[in-house]
């Protein structure tokens, strides 16, 4: 007969696992929505060429470009905020993201090769997410050391493309969607492990609902990054 106190310990371990189960699912599940919605809105404002000028026919562009850095810096803060309006936060990025990729949706309706390529960039990126994700979940390796390199190389890629957008270098281009590349596939290795770690069975349902919308930004943004530069890629080709 095995002592109680191993029987309680196996119990907690089980609900432990469902409920970090339940966590990453949750998580997994605002992400794909906030994909679905990005989609959505790149493919209705894509049909319309009014649409399309009134949002990027102009400097407006800029605004809708630079919307979900504004949206992050200033309106996400989840040691702060409640989950709902992290959610609201959160939703307004992925619209922001829906609009500036409408004028891809409108190129693939008119273009099938650039169609394909799109359909192509977002299976690879899919693909790749899903394997870096696992591998971020069942690794036993120790993957912090990586956050300081990667976030540093964050900021180096966003001023490289900053600066590009004067130059409109091609081979510049390529050099940042390669680096981008490899920088997000090591953002969502270590995201997933962080999401991981952090979660806590005592969490209270706000808490947990907090921590779900920042960690589901998190891979949000790197997933949409990793379809961005796949997309440059398959378009070289």
């Amino acid at each position: 007969m095995q002592p109680s106190y191993l029987s309680k310990e196996r119990a907690q371990g089980k609900e432990f696992d469902a409920g970090l189960r339940n966590f990453m699912n949750n998580v997994y599940f605002k992400m794909a929505t906030g994909v679905l919605l990005t989609a959505l809105v790149a493919l209705g404002v894509g049909s319309s060429p009014a649409l399309i000028e009134l949002f990027l026919g102009g400097p407006q562009k800029y605004i809708v470009i630079f919307a979900p850095l504004a949206i992050l810096w200033f309106g996400f803060n989840p040691m702060t905020m409640k989950s709902s309006h992290l959610m609201m936060a959160f939703y307004a990025v992925s619209v922001a993201y829906g609009i500036s990729f409408a004028a891809i949706a409108f190129i693939a309706s008119h273009d099938l090769t650039f169609a394909i390529n799109v359909a192509k960039a977002f299976f690879v990126a899919t693909a790749m997410f899903a394997g870096l994700s696992i591998y971020g979940y069942t690794t036993k390796a120790d993957l912090s050391p990586m956050r300081t390199f990667i976030t540093m190389g964050i900021w180096g890629l966003i001023a490289a493309s900053l600066m590009n957008i004067y130059f409109g270098s091609d081979m510049m281009s390529n050099v940042i969607a390669g680096v981008g590349i490899v920088l997000f596939s090591g953002l969502t290795v270590w995201q997933t492990q962080e999401m991981k770690l952090m979660y806590h069975s005592a969490m209270g349902m706000e808490i947990g609902e907090r921590l779900a919308w920042a960690a589901a930004l998190n891979l949000y943004i790197s997933f949409i990054a990793l379809f961005q530069y796949i997309l440059h890629f398959m378009n070289q080709r």
